[in-house]
């Protein structure tokens, strides 16, 4: 399964594509992405749209991952990051790839193993999660390819229920 995960927002965003086999995923992208702040607001949000897609495009993800919009004390900041996030549905709808939603609290948790984990424990549990030689050089990429391994730990886990309830039915 090819995993699609976002990290929206306007000045910086962060994209990554994991291929998840069993239990090992690897990274096919780690992308960060930014728009000039000297672009007016459609240009950066066009931006965003195209370089989702086109990657959408080239590595045919099954199925996407992004973080629910939490709480920002900055009203400008979490308006910027709303219409980024709106953005990445769209270009994710538009290429027909399924989108999973996650809370900050689901993703540490599947990531690292506590809902409270700090910036570094996550970005080390990337590195280790998805093999990589070093950890994201972007705090973007790195929640980008965290929503991913949510996504992958989420799909694996409801697939093992399913079975469970499949075998406890066929027993009965």
């Amino acid at each position: 399964m090819t995993i699609m995960g976002i990290d929206p927002g306007l000045a910086r965003a962060g994209l990554g594509v994991i291929v998840n086999e069993g239990y090992s995923s690897k990274v096919l992208l780690a992308q960060p992405i930014s728009t000039p702040t000297t672009w007016d607001l459609a240009r950066r949000l066009k931006r965003l749209y195209e370089v989702i897609r086109d990657a959408a495009r080239q590595l045919r993800p099954t199925a996407a991952a992004i973080e629910t919009l939490y709480f920002a004390a900055n009203v400008k900041t979490a308006i910027q990051v709303a219409q980024a996030r709106g953005v990445a549905i769209l270009a994710t709808a538009d290429e027909g790839i399924e989108l999973f939603e996650y809370t900050p609290l689901q993703i540490k948790q599947a990531v690292a193993g506590y809902g409270r984990a700090s910036k570094e424990q996550m970005l080390k549990m990337v590195q280790v999660l998805l093999a990589m030689k070093e950890p994201p050089r972007s705090d973007h990429v790195a929640d980008a390819l965290a929503a991913a391994v949510c996504h992958a730990h989420h799909y694996r886990k409801n697939r093992l229920l399913a079975m469970a309830d499949k075998k406890s039915q066929w027993r009965q």
